[in-house]
C-alpha cells in the first residue's frame, strides 16, 4: 500500500505571494460554513490520499483547505470557531471599529482595549504552538498585563497628544486617531510573547521531513513567537492606520456632515474591507510551517541524520498564526 505525503500547500510557500495565496485559503471566512461532515469527508479525503486510494486532485486540495482552516496542526482538533483564523476579520470587525471611534473618553478607550486584549489572548492560546502550554494561572497572569499595558499606552498617549503644543490642531487629530494603533501594537506584540511565553522557556518540537519529532527547541520558539509578534503589528497597521485617516476625511464632506448617523457603518465598512485585504498579505510574511537549518538552533540539532543515513539540512517547526 502506498504512504502519500500531501505537499504543505498547493502554492509554493518559498515565495511571498505563494504564502500569501496559502494564508487566503486559510483565512478565508467561507470554510466558517464547513460543517462537522464536511470536516470529517475532508479528513477522510486526505487520508485516502495518503493511503494511495486517491490522486492528488482539486477535491484533495479542497479538502486540505477545509482541515487546515479549521483543524489546529498540532492537536488535529477544530480550533474555537470565532478564534479561527479564518474568522479573524469578522471577529476583530467590531472590536477594531470600537477602538477607531473619534472622540472615545477614558472608559470607552478602557473597555474596548481591554476588549480587544482579551480577543487577541483568545486567538494567541487557541491557534499557538501546542506542544508547550501555558497553565490557567499562567495564562491568567499575562493577560492581566497585557491589558494592563494596553490601556496604559492607550491613556497615557490619550492625555500626552492634547499637550504638544508644537504640533498644528490638524497634526494632532491625526495624532489622537491613530493612538489606538500605538496601543494595539505595543500591547499585541506584549500579548503574544506573555500568552506563549512558556514556548520560550520550555522550547517547542522540531520535526524532520517526515513528521518525526526530534525534540524541543528554545531558539526555534524564539524564531515562531517573534516572527507572530511581527506579524501581528504588520497585520494592525493598515487596519488601525488607514481607517481612521480615511474616515477623517471622509468627515470633513458633506454628505457625512449631513448624516452623521452613518460615521458608524462607514467605520465598519472601512475596517471589515481593510482586515481581509490586509490579513493574508500580514500572515504571508512568515510561513506557519516553519523550514530553518539545524546549525541555528541547539547543537544538540546538529549532528542529526535521516534515515538513510544521511545528514539533516533542514527541520521544520509550527510557528502558530
Amino acid at each position: 500500500m502506498s504512504n502519500n505525503k500531501i505537499p504543505t500547500s498547493k502554492y509554493d510557500l518559498s515565495t511571498y505571494w505563494g504564502r500569501v495565496r496559502h494564508a487566503m485559503d486559510i483565512t478565508d471566512p467561507r470554510t466558517l460554513l464547513s460543517t462537522k461532515k464536511d470536516i470529517d469527508d475532508a479528513v477522510k479525503t486526505l487520508r485516502e490520499f495518503e493511503e494511495g486510494n486517491c490522486a492528488l486532485s482539486d477535491k484533495v486540495w479542497s479538502a486540505k483547505k477545509v482541515v487546515d482552516s479549521t483543524l489546529h496542526p498540532d492537536t488535529k482538533e477544530p480550533v474555537f470557531l470565532p478564534f479561527r483564523m479564518s474568522c479573524y476579520a469578522l471577529t476583530n470587525l467590531v472590536v477594531t471599529a470600537g477602538m477607531l471611534q473619534p472622540n472615545l473618553g477614558t472608559a470607552g478607550t478602557v473597555f474596548w482595549q481591554w476588549t480587544n486584549q482579551s480577543v487577541n489572548v483568545a486567538f494567541n492560546s487557541a491557534n499557538a504552538n501546542k506542544s508547550t502550554q501555558l497553565t490557567l494561572p499562567q495564562m491568567a497572569k499575562s493577560y492581566m498585563y497585557a491589558v494592563t499595558a494596553s490601556c496604559g499606552v492607550a491613556i497615557g498617549l490619550n492625555k500626552v497628544v492634547p499637550r504638544i503644543k508644537f504640533l498644528p490642531p490638524t497634526s494632532k487629530a491625526v495624532l489622537g486617531r491613530l493612538t489606538p494603533f500605538a496601543a494595539v501594537a505595543f500591547a499585541g506584540v506584549l500579548n503574544v510573547f506573555l500568552m506563549r511565553g512558556e514556548e520560550l522557556r520550555q522550547g517547542i518540537d522540531v520535526f524532520d521531513n517526515e513528521g518525526n519529532s526530534l525534540g524541543k527547541s528554545n531558539r526555534a520558539a524564539l524564531y515562531a513567537v517573534g516572527e507572530t509578534a511581527l506579524s501581528r503589528i504588520i497585520n494592525a497597521s493598515p487596519i488601525m492606520v488607514i481607517p481612521p485617516l480615511i474616515l477623517m476625511r471622509l468627515q470633513k464632506t458633506n454628505w457625512l456632515r449631513k448624516s452623521p448617523k452613518l460615521t458608524i457603518p462607514v467605520n465598519l465598512g472601512l475596517v471589515g474591507i481593510t482586515s481581509l485585504i490586509a490579513l493574508p498579505l500580514a500572515v504571508g510574511i512568515f510561513p506557519g510551517r516553519e523550514t530553518i537549518s539545524p546549525m541555528k538552533l541547539e547543537s544538540k540539532f546538529h549532528d542529526l541524520k535521516d534515515k538513510n543515513g544521511n545528514a539533516l539540512e533542514k527541520v521544520e517547526f509550527n510557528r502558530g498564526l
